[in-house]
């Protein structure tokens, strides 16, 4: 099972949990939680449910609460939408999910640029005042959710 990878602080750690909310969607995938990133109509959701299909549980659609914990960041779903994705062409439909998960990767969807073939290593996105692992990724591209179970289990060498 793979863990969430080493954050680092940006700033003084704090000893108190703090919370924000932030337009996302998540997922657990291989004990790990992922935080997908875009505006509205950027294919979250649809990434999301292709992941979901795939083995990961959903945690949160549309809107993510994210808690500090020390220096670990959680993503959960308001109550209201536990367990809902909505699902474009279908409705709102109702599945299993995990109530909250702690987060190891943040993506960032982006559907107009070209991404560098060989991106630094070090990007990162900041939440709450630690760093998140980031990759950046188109999520129509047929071999989007690969490259997230790769950003989170393969050993990079360059």
């Amino acid at each position: 099972m793979a863990r969430p990878a080493a954050r680092a602080a940006i700033g003084p750690t704090v000893s108190h949990a703090s919370t924000t909310r932030v337009h996302a969607s998540c997922v657990e995938l291989h004990g790990v939680g992922v935080l997908l990133l875009g505006p509205s109509g950027s294919g979250k959701s649809d990434l999301a449910l292709r992941l979901i299909d795939a083995g990961a549980l959903l945690v949160a659609d549309d809107q993510v609460a994210i808690e500090r914990r020390a220096d670990r960041l959680f993503g959960s779903a308001a109550a209201a939408l536990a367990g809902l994705l909505e699902v474009r062409g279908v409705g709102i439909v109702r599945l299993p999910c995990r109530a909250a998960s702690e987060l190891g990767l943040a993506v960032e969807l982006d559907t107009a640029g070209a991404r560098d073939r060989l991106p630094d290593p070090a990007t990162s996105y900041p939440l709450l005042g630690l760093a998140l692992p980031c990759l950046r990724l188109d999520p129509r591209a047929a071999s989007a959710g690969a490259k997230i179970r790769l950003a989170l289990s393969a050993e990079r060498v360059a």
